[in-house]
């Protein structure tokens, strides 16, 4: 029992730590990013995004409007209430059976055979999974103080967002208004097609043009995990299909501008061999996110968040 019980610990252990593949594409395994004050907000809708929009799910900025308060997790391993003192009576009487060479379970007389083994099981997943989280956490890297990205002079045609950006909804009241013309919105469309291009190349260094630092990092751990797994995407021919301005502000000596974005691609997962695992190298696929651009004054707009709609 003991040794299927080791057994049974390490295969919790790879489930926990395996990623996915719908983790690999840039920017879509979740929200991630800043967007100043306004990280922890819902951006407008538009015509581009009508519906919702995935709350920041990574981030280096700490949560500080109410709602953001509201949605923060309760204190402690386990939580609060009689689940939270069941499980951390649990772990205490497992570590003191450990301890005296009893077995993980010793300490608990009553709760042996199967019973024990699924315990042992859950606990050592919680464990691993608070571990995770604390280490990602400690390694985040902080937002620098501006964008590292050179001036560009070749910018595509921005038409369709430009018509559309007349749509997108008024300032707040503290926020101080941004006005965005039709060179920004070349910008931001060459950015989509240099970052999507970068990612696709595995070129980090490009990647960190682009983007904020925090965005370079959390792009360089996929590009790692992905590659650690024999994987690579590739998000090619990247078309803007429809854009629009949700919201344009300054704060803290920088402008932000947060932009709906729908375009297709040829998206594609391959392994070591070429091999397809994952999209279709013959259909393009169509993609609609929200990104978020910053800039200081008299400098180039880079990306600093990537949120998913619903």
């Amino acid at each position: 029992m003991r040794r299927l019980s080791f057994v049974a610990a390490f295969a919790a252990l790879a489930l926990v730590l395996a990623p996915t593949l719908a983790d690999a594409a840039a920017g879509r395994g979740g929200s991630m990013g800043s967007r100043g004050s306004r990280t922890f907000s819902a951006p407008p809708a538009t015509r581009t995004a009508p519906g919702t929009v995935a709350p920041m799910q990574r981030s280096t900025t700490q949560p500080g409007t109410p709602a953001a308060a509201a949605a923060a997790p309760s204190r402690g391993l386990f939580g609060g209430g009689m689940m939270g003192g069941l499980m951390g009576g649990l772990l205490g009487a497992g570590l003191i059976g450990m301890l005296f060479g009893g077995g993980f379970l010793s300490g608990m007389s009553g709760f042996m055979g199967f019973l024990g083994l699924i315990l042992q099981i859950g606990l050592v997943v919680l464990l691993v999974r608070f571990a995770i989280g604390w280490f990602r956490r400690r390694s985040q890297p902080a937002m620098a103080d501006g964008p590292q990205l050179a001036a560009r002079t070749q910018a595509p045609d921005m038409a369709a967002m430009h018509r559309t950006a007349s749509g997108a909804a008024p300032m707040g009241a503290a926020a101080a208004p941004v006005a965005i013309g039709p060179e920004d919105f070349q910008a931001f469309e060459q950015l989509l097609k240099s970052v999507q291009a970068a990612w696709s190349d595995g070129n980090e260094g490009a990647l960190r043009g682009f983007t904020t630092p925090e965005m370079a990092a959390y792009f360089g751990e996929q590009l790692s995990e992905m590659q650690r797994q024999g994987l690579r995407n590739e998000v090619r021919d990247v078309k803007l299909e429809q854009g629009d301005l949700a919201e344009a502000w300054a704060e803290g000596g920088q402008d932000y501008a947060t932009v709906a974005m729908r375009f297709s691609s040829m998206d594609t997962t391959r392994d070591h061999t070429g091999r397809v695992v994952e999209g279709d190298a013959a259909v393009r696929s169509m993609t609609t996110e929200i990104w978020t651009f910053v800039r200081r004054p008299g400098e180039a707009w880079v990306l600093s968040a990537i949120q998913q709609t619903r």
